[in-house]
């Protein structure tokens, strides 16, 4: 009897020993509650091992150390968003340094969002497409707010990462085919909930592809920077130069290019719709162009990072350097002129993947 109780007691003191170091050691190296835990565990296993488990009264005892132990762990951090978005109507200074009288590094526009490299109490040092720079919190979205504008104004975008990738008819390999798209070739994502196929936008139709041969990437719109917006600038001013040499009086202030480049624009879009649903495209693309929130050309419009799939994609180039139809070159005019079916509406997607106007095939909002 004496015997096991010197056992008992040496193994209690060892126990309180082991606690001792493992707690100390769990503060100061420990990650995750997981490896505390462990390095606990061991430590009573390897006692209760070598004592022979000769004790209730022990094995009540590390039992209830490891309660203890479990109870105090370290607790897991949860992982940060890193999302931003802009929260502003028109644009948004982005600085070279947390100082509102510091260098223009670009400009963030309505809708812009990206990563959050660094967080303040102030000010976030952000990075948007290539725009790096200082913005103040004051006029940024974070955490849900920033989730839910950007899966409001975001889409997703299906890159091919194969040869060559059939789309199919239906989400089946035995379904008809609609077409082929070549490695690097990107489509819009209608829906990717199905593991095995993801639902696509294929010229004016609606696909499938295997998710085995693709990469989807959440797209947003990206700032820009001053170099940038300089080179845009003058590009632009360029462009209407030689439009003025060139091209006849125009009804309002646009040169032909931009004209025929909507146009191939509302074929990509809406090529397959009613002349209403032409003329929201246009009229979508315009009230952009007028609102002050967004790049006041259609060609920035158009091309403004992650927005419209065919202009990222090359097929309104295609378009624009063969044939535009003359229902789209119409629809574009009466857009430029003025005329609208949505309201002053700026986003649309495919018709029943958001609230708000539906004209052809499309929702705007």
């Amino acid at each position: 009897m004496t015997e096991t109780v010197r056992r008992v007691g040496a193994i209690s003191i060892s126990v309180c020993i082991l606690m001792s170091h493992t707690v100390a050691f769990a503060e100061e190296d420990a990650t995750t509650t997981r490896d505390y835990l462990n390095s606990v565990n061991a430590g009573v296993t390897n006692i209760m091992g070598s004592a022979g488990r000769e004790s209730e009264q022990s094995k009540e005892a590390m039992d209830e150390l490891a309660a203890i132990a479990e109870e105090n762990a370290p607790e897991e951090e949860e992982e940060l968003s890193t999302l931003f978005m802009a929260n502003v109507n028109n644009s948004l200074n982005v600085r070279t340094e947390p100082d509102a009288e510091s260098e223009k590094a670009g400009l963030l526009y309505k809708d812009c969002g990206g990563r959050i490299l660094e967080r303040g109490e102030e000010w976030t040092r952000i990075q948007s497409g290539d725009l790096v720079g200082w913005v103040s919190n004051e006029y940024l979205l974070f955490d849900e707010e920033a989730e839910a504008l950007a899966n409001d104004v975001g889409f997703k975008i299906l890159t091919v990462n194969t040869d060559a990738l059939r789309i199919r008819k239906e989400a089946s390999e035995d379904s008809g085919i609609l077409g082929l798209v070549a490695n690097g070739d990107e489509l819009e994502v209608v829906d990717d909930t199905d593991p095995a196929w993801i639902k696509v936008v294929y010229e004016e139709d609606e696909g499938y592809v295997s998710a085995d041969y693709v990469d989807i990437t959440f797209s947003i719109d990206a700032g820009e920077t001053m170099a940038a917006i300089k080179q845009r600038e003058e590009e632009e001013a360029e462009a209407k130069r030689q439009a003025l040499l060139h091209a006849q009086q125009a009804k309002v202030d646009a040169d032909g290019n931009e004209l025929k480049l909507l146009a191939a624009l509302i074929q990509c879009e809406a090529g397959a719709y009613n002349t209403d649903g032409m003329l929201a495209v246009g009229a979508c693309v315009m009230n952009r162009v007028r609102s002050g929130a967004y790049p006041n050309s259609i060609y920035s419009v158009i091309y403004a990072s992650g927005q419209f799939t065919p202009a990222l994609n090359g097929k309104v180039a295609a378009v624009y350097n063969t044939r535009v139809y003359d229902s789209c070159i119409a629809a574009a005019q009466a857009a430029i002129n003025g005329q609208t079916n949505i309201g002053t509406a700026t986003h649309f997607r495919r018709a029943g993947s958001h609230e708000g106007i539906v004209v052809g095939g499309n929702v705007f909002w």
